[in-house]
């Protein structure tokens, strides 16, 4: 039986990790160490692992921004000339109303996730964005409604399961 077919794999436990501090960032080694019956000091020993290698990026909480006065969503397509992509990305980036940026494929080149609480904030970061010499043009969409924000790695890792 390889590794990844045992059941107490060094991979299955990092994965059973993740998934209980994916629903629960704030879980403590000795809970999960109870929860999936290892030691906390194993526990310990992978989530600095985990860290170390870049798969935990960070620990944080979900915020509702809308509670907040940041009802306005908007998606921002941008396409970008004489090959200064990461140059204006980078820049976008750095707008604390965006919360995401990507290289995309299609009619544009980048696409750009922000949340504002007025149409004349949104308006400035387009009227901003326009004025560089780098962006030729963009296509802004609002977004209505919210269905589903965010993911759930405990549940990517069933579906995973269960195709096997």
């Amino acid at each position: 039986m390889n590794d990844k077919e045992h059941p107490s794999s060094s991979e299955d436990i990092d994965l059973n990790i993740l998934g209980i501090l994916s629903e629960n960032s704030r879980e403590n080694f000795n809970q999960i160490a109870k929860t999936l019956k290892k030691s906390p000091v194993t526990i310990k020993k992978h989530i600095e692992e985990l860290e170390q290698q870049g798969v935990i990026k960070g620990y944080g909480i979900d915020i509702d921004f809308e509670k907040l006065g940041y009802d306005i969503i908007a998606t921002i397509e941008i396409t970008v000339s004489k090959g200064k992509m990461i140059e204006v990305e980078t820049d976008i980036a750095e707008n604390p109303n965006v919360f995401g940026v990507y290289d995309i494929t299609g009619d544009y080149d980048a696409l750009v996730f922000a949340r504002f609480k007025t149409r004349t904030e949104l308006s400035a970061m387009i009227k901003k964005l326009h004025s560089s010499p780098y962006v030729e043009r963009t296509n802004t969409h609002i977004i209505l409604n919210v269905i589903k924000e965010g993911s759930s790695f405990v549940k990517l890792l069933d579906k995973e399961k269960k195709t096997k």
